[in-house]
């Protein structure tokens, strides 16, 4: 009985020992993670962005260790390599590089007996050369590829500068946590002759920042994002294998409780955030709702924000005034075109509707030509009498243009649960998730939708229900006879 005891113990530290040492073949994907090595098949350009701690690092580790290696599992629909490759794979320092993603590949960096525990199996790694000035750092890794010859792995840092990521073509490039554009671009155009391919892996920690919105906002062919949450790797999702996620909801609370309230949107659902200068520190999950059928009763209110290089923007409101809640259920954004364009959309919608629109609105130019409320209103656009203004304060006749106070209503609103929107207006989300504060002052920038939107919310005294019998007066009044 001992000596049957001695060698199940042996087997069980053997069968452990492969499994530390070959811990790719042990690999049990979720569907988010399935889902992004397939968009290596046919997308040069990928971006995983992903909350938290739902393993996207080690699913950049273990798609490069494949991609090294030749060891592609029965289940890989991604992009194959069938020969050894070069490849660069990054982080922010030369620190954070050799933490998180020398030791994602190769295994902790502070421990030599863990040497070949990461996601590329130890009998595959040849030899590795040390970077001088960081200890346990590694410069390059030699790895054996299965069909034969060998793969060469360059380990990266983006402050080493734009110039340190020059020169030598490339197969492929993993960037963990988000890189500048240039370094990016300088990637991208290192794969291009071998019609290779750089992926990311990040959580989206400095904002809506011209990478993430490339990808966003303004993706192109070969290009791909994949955006994964708590909820892909929570007990309610089981990976490829059958097993259950790895996050439960008592630990997911505990994680948030760390995190300030405008991080949290960030951490837990891997969306952009402008951390500590987001005007709206509000989730947008509280705001979204599924379309509803606006009552006729319920007051209307429209409101634009001119503009020609950036957009002319235009949203259409609602209010229930028996939940004194403001919804906002359509919009319009488009550059470059005259107001004669804009008009034809605007008319689409119900011309009963008031438009508010800001004081330029009322600026003629130096011919003396009428200003573009005007020009509106002679398309047969209800634009209200006056140009906007926030309501009076008691026991004044006139309102401020205010923008803090616009922003502040909004928010308290928000706040209150009694402001909604449409899940189908990705262009008004868009530019919410964009919204920010620089050294205190708002960016005027991609804020066309939320201008128009502040209009509209500080003008919902001038709204009107289509079911109003006076309505028809009313239009009369406002746009100068045009009905």
């Amino acid at each position: 009985m001992p000596s049957q005891n001695t060698e199940l113990l042996q087997l069980l530290q053997e069968q452990k020992q492969r499994q530390r040492f070959n811990k790719i073949k042990y690999y049990d994907p979720y569907p988010y993670q399935l889902d992004f090595h397939k968009t290596g098949a046919t997308n040069s350009q990928r971006l995983l962005m992903a909350a938290n701690r739902i393993g996207k690092s080690y699913c950049g580790a273990a798609e490069m260790s494949y991609h090294l290696t030749g060891l592609y599992p029965d289940w890989w629909e991604g992009k194959r390599y069938d020969q050894p490759i070069t490849a660069w794979a990054g982080g922010v320092s030369n620190e954070t590089t050799r933490d998180i993603v020398q030791a994602e590949l190769l295994g902790s960096p502070d421990d030599p007996e863990a040497f070949g525990s990461g996601s590329i199996p130890q009998k595959y790694i040849i030899k590795t050369e040390r970077k001088p000035g960081v200890p346990n750092a590694k410069s390059v890794a030699l790895i054996r590829h299965i069909t034969g010859g060998n793969s060469s792995l360059h380990f990266k840092a983006y402050e080493m500068g734009v110039d340190k990521w020059q020169g030598r073509s490339v197969d492929c490039v993993w960037l963990d946590e988000e890189p500048s554009r240039e370094l990016y671009s300088q990637a991208v155009t290192r794969t291009l002759d071998r019609k290779g391919m750089v992926y990311m892996t990040f959580t989206p920690e400095q904002g809506m920042t011209e990478t993430v919105a490339s990808f966003m906002n303004r993706i192109q062919p070969g290009q791909s994002l994949t955006n994964a949450t708590w909820d892909d790797a929570s007990e309610s999702i089981t990976s490829m294998k059958g097993e259950k996620g790895h996050l439960s909801e008592p630990v997911m609370q505990q994680i948030l409780s760390a995190y300030s309230p405008h991080e949290r949107e960030m951490r837990r659902y891997g969306r952009p955030s402008i951390g500590s200068g987001l005007i709206f520190p509000v989730s947008e999950e509280d705001l979204m709702i599924d379309p509803i059928s606006i009552e006729d009763h319920w007051p209307r209110i429209a409101a634009i924000d001119f503009g020609w290089d950036h957009p002319t923007a235009v949203v259409w409101c609602a209010v229930d005034n028996e939940t004194d809640t403001f919804y906002v259920y359509d919009c319009y954004r488009a550059s470059k075109a005259s107001p004669a364009v804009h008009a034809e959309m605007i008319k689409q919608r119900p011309r009963f509707i008031p438009i508010a629109y800001p004081h330029d609105g009322n600026r003629r130019d130096s011919m003396g030509n009428p200003g573009l409320a005007d020009q509106y209103r002679s398309h047969g656009c209800n634009f209200l009498l006056e140009h906007f203004t926030n309501p009076p304060a008691l026991g004044q006749t006139k309102g401020s243009n205010s923008i803090e106070e616009g922003l502040m209503a909004m928010i308290q609103s928000m706040e209150d649960g009694r402001f909604k929107v449409f899940n189908t207006l990705g262009d008004w989300f868009e530019e919410f998730r964009m919204y920010h504060r620089k050294q205190g002052k708002v960016v005027a920038i991609r804020d066309d939708l939320m201008s128009a939107t502040r209009y509209a919310f500080q003008s919902q005294r001038h709204a009107i229900a289509g079911s109003d019998p006076t309505w028809t007066n009313e239009i009369t009044y406002r746009n100068y006879g045009i009905v």
